[in-house]
C-alpha cells in the first residue's frame, strides 16, 4: 500500500521535488498538493519575461493539470485550496474550504511573500508586490491605461519590473535606499555601469532615497510618492520589490520550529521528522534563500530521503547572480568585496562596457563580479565552489579559462 505525502505549495520548490521523487520512486507515495493560485506549476522567475512580452503566461507553465492527472496526483488549487492548519496529531491538513487529506510525510513548500514597507499609504489602490501571474496581469493592465510607474527597489526584481514596465511604455523611475544599485551584489563601478546602460533605455533613478508616504486621491488610488527630503513623484502604479520573507506562519502555527524560516537539517527534515521543508520557506544552517538554483538542489536532496535512498546531504553553496533583462550581461557570485587578507584582480574597458574583478585569499578564488562579458562566469563559480588553488594561474585568471585554464 502506498504511504501518503501531502504537499503544501505548488510551486517550483515543491514540484521539483514531486517531479525527483516521481523518478526515483514512483510508486512509494500516493500524492496530494494543495496550492493557493488557481494553476499549475509555472516557473515564477520568468515573470519578468512575460511582463516584458518576451514569453506568455502559457510559456512559462511547467506542469499543466494533465501533468497531474497523468502521474496520479491529486491537485487542490486556488485561493479556497490555500491550507489553513496542518493536525500534526492527527497528520491531516486543513485547507480555507474545509478540504483535507491526511499523510504519512507532508512537505512544506510554501515559498515567501513580499516585504511590504511600513509606510503611510501601502494599501491605497495601484500599489502591488511582483510575486505572481495576478500582479504581472495588474501591472500590464495599468500599462496600458496609466503613464507614471514608481518601483521600490533597485535589487534584481525591482530593476527587472522597471524594464519590463519601461517596455510597456511606461514613465518609470526606481527608487533605491542605497547609493548604487545591486548593492548586495555588485560592487561600485559594475553598479554605475549597469545604471548607465539601463538610464540609456529610458529608466529613472532616486538613489539613496528615504521614502516618507504614499499619497491617493479620494477614490483611494494611489497619486503621489512623497520622500523625506520633501520632495514628490507623481505615480499611478507603485511596485514594491524591497525582498522577500519566508512564508512560515502556517508552520509556526503548526509549532514546527521556525527561526528565520522553517529550520531544516541537511536532509530538509524540519524538527518533526515526518514533516520536510524546501525552497524559500526554509532556514538551513543560518541561511534564507531567495534563487532557484539552490531550490532545486534542496528539492533533489528532500526527494533523496522521501524515497529512503537517504544518502544526500543538502550543502548550502554560494549562488551566482544574473539580472533578467535582455542585452545586460552581469554575474556575481561569491565575497566580492574581501577584507584586509584578500587581493583583487581588476579590468576594465569602458570604451566597450566591460568590468570585471575576481577577488583572492589564500590562493583562492573567493569571489567575483563580471559585467558585460561573463562568458567565464560559471568556470569562476566552479573554481569557486571547489576551493582549487589558483596559484599556477593567477596571472591570466582575469582573462578567462580560454588563457588560463
Amino acid at each position: 500500500m502506498k504511504q501518503r505525502l501531502v504537499v503544501i505549495g505548488n510551486g517550483m520548490a515543491g514540484m521539483r521535488t514531486v517531479e525527483e521523487l516521481l523518478t526515483a520512486a514512483p510508486d512509494k507515495y500516493a500524492i496530494t498538493v494543495f496550492g493557493a493560485e488557481p494553476y499549475g506549476n509555472y516557473n515564477r522567475i520568468m515573470l519578468s519575461s512575460v511582463l516584458c512580452g518576451e514569453k506568455t503566461i502559457e510559456d512559462i507553465v511547467i506542469n499543466n493539470r494533465q501533468w497531474y492527472l497523468d502521474n496520479g496526483i491529486t491537485l487542490y488549487a486556488g485561493e479556497a485550496k490555500a491550507v489553513t492548519r496542518i493536525d500534526r496529531k492527527n497528520k491531516k491538513v486543513y485547507a480555507q474550504d474545509g478540504t483535507f487529506a491526511g499523510y504519512d510525510r507532508l512537505l512544506i513548500a510554501t515559498g515567501s511573500k513580499a516585504v511590504i514597507p511600513e509606510i503611510a499609504g501601502n494599501d491605497l489602490e495601484g500599489v502591488i508586490s511582483f510575486r505572481d501571474i495576478v500582479d504581472v496581469n495588474k501591472m500590464l493592465s495599468y500599462s496600458r491605461s496609466y503613464k507614471k510607474a514608481v518601483v521600490l527597489g533597485g535589487g534584481l526584481l525591482g530593476l527587472e519590473a522597471a524594464n519590463g514596465l519601461v517596455l510597456r511604455g511606461m514613465d518609470v523611475t526606481v527608487i533605491h535606499n542605497h547609493e548604487i544599485l545591486l548593492n548586495r551584489q555588485m560592487d561600485r563601478p559594475a553598479a554605475k555601469m549597469l545604471q548607465t546602460e539601463l538610464e540609456q533605455r529610458g529608466l529613472k533613478f532616486k538613489m539613496a532615497a528615504k521614502l516618507k508616504q504614499l499619497l491617493g486621491d479620494e477614490n483611494g488610488h494611489i497619486t503621489s510618492v512623497c520622500f523625506d527630503d520633501g520632495s514628490q513623484l507623481e505615480c499611478d502604479l507603485f511596485i514594491m520589490a524591497i525582498g522577500v520573507r519566508p512564508n512560515m506562519a502556517l508552520a509556526q502555527e503548526a509549532g514546527i520550529y521556525c527561526e528565520r524560516g522553517i529550520v531544516v537539517n541537511d536532509t530538509l527534515q524540519s524538527y518533526d521528522p515526518s514533516i520536510y521543508a524546501v525552497g524559500e520557506c526554509i532556514q538551513h544552517r543560518g541561511a534564507t534563500f531567495g534563487l532557484v538554483a539552490p531550490l532545486f538542489e534542496q528539492a533533489k536532496v528532500c526527494a533523496n530521503h522521501l524515497s529512503a535512498h537517504g544518502v544526500a546531504e543538502y550543502i548550502t553553496l554560494p549562488t551566482a547572480t544574473k539580472l533578467k533583462v535582455t542585452g545586460i550581461n552581469l554575474f556575481s557570485v561569491g565575497d566580492f568585496q574581501g577584507d584586509e587578507h584578500s587581493e583583487s584582480l581588476c579590468f576594465t574597458d569602458p570604451a566597450i562596457g566591460i568590468y570585471k574583478k575576481l577577488v583572492i585569499k589564500a590562493d583562492k578564488l573567493i569571489g567575483a563580479v563580471l559585467y558585460g562579458d561573463t562568458t567565464d562566469g560559471s568556470w569562476y563559480q566552479q573554481l569557486l565552489e571547489q576551493e582549487e588553488t589558483i596559484s599556477e594561474i593567477r596571472d591570466a585568471l582575469i582573462f578567462g579559462k580560454a588563457y588560463a585554464g
